[in-house]
């Protein structure tokens, strides 16, 4: 279904622009709206020419099953966790979701991802069952979901239409950019993605994948609190909002794609949090070459350094995480918007390889 979409990571490949693209239009320090562009994404051209210049990149694509292990020892992890807290105090659990969860949590969502562009298992099907599973102590069922808008977001990114990690121009609007306004909002990114979802009609919702995500979960959530207590619950809620929110590991939302140093749409991000984070913050390669595991990621920048030294990256999400809270001239406005390509109607996964 999405081999198409992957391999167009390995296949084709556009040097970044250093100047500002023809067409931009950029916000001001305190934006009041979304940077725009008429420019395409900017992976696509730049992928084809990396692919060009070193040929050799395409021997790093393919799955790396020894994922597969890392899923079974943080969802067992996160699972001893909460068995040790169910009696322990709120203080506790708030505690231990912050400072141990919260990091389990986020790297399962990075092997959620991965399972997203079959980097497992070479089956579409495993790495989806796969991802069903890496859910579980998430709580939240997110994985079918993610599934399908992660890999139009690759296609599409920036388009209001099909982007869902675009906020909605409401949500911008809300949430400002004062200290106060970002925090709330990160504190509860899990809502706001969400919600997001209305906002993408061309997007089928709800299929097989989905119902069997929604049913999973729930049978999970029931099974837990009926084995361990409403107190083991309630620490996996926590990790799972640390883990995308309030905490220097919610940066790396921040870090992917907003404006930081204009025009640049994509950021990676080379700081030690990578050997937890199973060097998801390699954003920029792995958007120019979405068919190389987490594994041998770092090896895409060694080989073609000439793309990438020259973009501006991030070392510290921690540092990152408090610029956002605390410098008004980020916000949810902070991210480059373009129109679409996809003409009209619906737009599925398995279709977006067609429409590049």
């Amino acid at each position: 279904m999405t081999r198409g979409v992957e391999r167009e990571g390995c296949d084709k490949l556009r040097r970044p622009p250093l100047v500002r693209p023809k067409g931009s239009v950029l916000s001001p320090s305190r934006p009041l709206e979304f940077a725009r562009s008429t420019e395409k994404e900017p992976h696509l051209e730049r992928a084809r020419a990396i692919l060009r210049a070193h040929p050799e990149i395409k021997d790093l694509c393919g799955p790396t099953r020894i994922t597969a292990l890392f899923v079974l020892l943080l969802v067992g992890g996160q699972v001893a966790i909460a068995w040790a807290l169910r009696d322990s105090p709120w203080w506790a659990l708030l505690a231990t979701a912050w400072l141990v969860g919260a990091f389990i949590d986020h790297g399962l969502w990075v092997l959620i991802h991965e399972c997203t562009h079959n980097l497992v298992f070479r089956s579409p099907r495993l790495n989806a069952v796969l991802q069903l599973f890496t859910n579980l102590p998430i709580l939240f069922p997110a994985a079918a979901s993610f599934r399908k808008y992660h890999l139009i977001h690759h296609r599409f990114q920036g388009d209001p239409e099909l982007d869902a990690d675009l906020a909605t121009p409401f949500e911008a609007k809300l949430i400002g950019n004062s200290f106060w306004g970002k925090a709330f909002w990160e504190l509860n990114f899990w809502a706001f993605q969400a919600m997001r979802v209305s906002r993408l009609k061309r997007i089928p919702l709800v299929d097989g994948w989905y119902i069997a995500n929604f049913a999973i979960q729930i049978a999970f959530i029931a099974g837990v609190w009926a084995l361990l207590g409403p107190r083991a619950l309630v620490y996996m809620f926590l990790a799972s909002i640390f883990a995308i929110g309030l905490h220097p590991l919610g940066a790396r939302w921040i870090q992917e794609h907003f404006l930081v140093k204009a025009p640049q749409e994509t950021y990676s991000y080379y700081g030690p949090l990578n050997w937890v984070a199973f060097n998801v913050g390699y954003h920029n390669e792995h958007h120019d070459v979405m068919r190389v595991p987490w594994t041998r990621l770092p090896k895409v920048r060694q080989l073609a350094p000439e793309f990438y030294d020259s973009l501006h990256y991030h070392t510290s999400w921690t540092a990152l995480w408090l610029k956002f809270l605390f410098d008004p001239s980020l916000s949810l406005y902070s991210r480059m918007t373009r129109t679409g390509d996809s003409g009209a109607g619906t737009v599925r996964a398995e279709d977006t390889a067609k429409a590049a």
